[in-house]
């Protein structure tokens, strides 16, 4: 299976994400783009592992390559450039690199409560993850 290439003219790949390397299963990378908005490249068959924001809103903003989201439950979305998902507190979920191809999406939370958070869960499966297809 050849890997597609992003073009990373437009979005800067950004810093190895060593703080949150434990809640990935391959490698990501960080760049703060200012104002709360960060920028988040996956590698090829990167994920993070299942999470919950509580008390605020996470936006995706795809901007390159291809991935997937996906909330407990509920079928897998396509990642591609354009595709915005707005993850309401709460709900459990994942986002990643497709399997064949380099990923990056912006993030942000909105309607931030106090005490919002994050909640660290179990990786994503292999089974889950390579039942998924284009």
């Amino acid at each position: 299976m050849e890997k597609q290439q992003v073009d990373f003219n437009s979005w800067p790949k950004g810093e190895p994400n060593i703080a949150y390397a434990q809640y990935f299963i391959g490698n990501s990378y960080l760049a703060d783009m200012g104002g709360g908005l960060f920028n988040v490249t996956f590698e090829p068959g990167c994920r993070n592992n299942w999470h919950i924001h509580h008390k605020q809103v996470q936006v995706l903003v795809c901007v390159a390559g291809r991935g997937w989201y996906q909330e407990w439950g509920k079928e897998a979305v396509e990642l591609k450039p354009g595709v915005v998902i707005a993850i309401p507190a709460g709900v459990k979920h994942w986002h990643g690199a497709a399997k064949d191809s380099w990923m990056q999406h912006l993030t942000y939370h909105k309607d931030v409560q106090d005490g919002a958070s994050n909640e660290w869960l179990e990786p994503v499966t292999d089974e889950i993850y390579n039942s998924l297809s284009r």
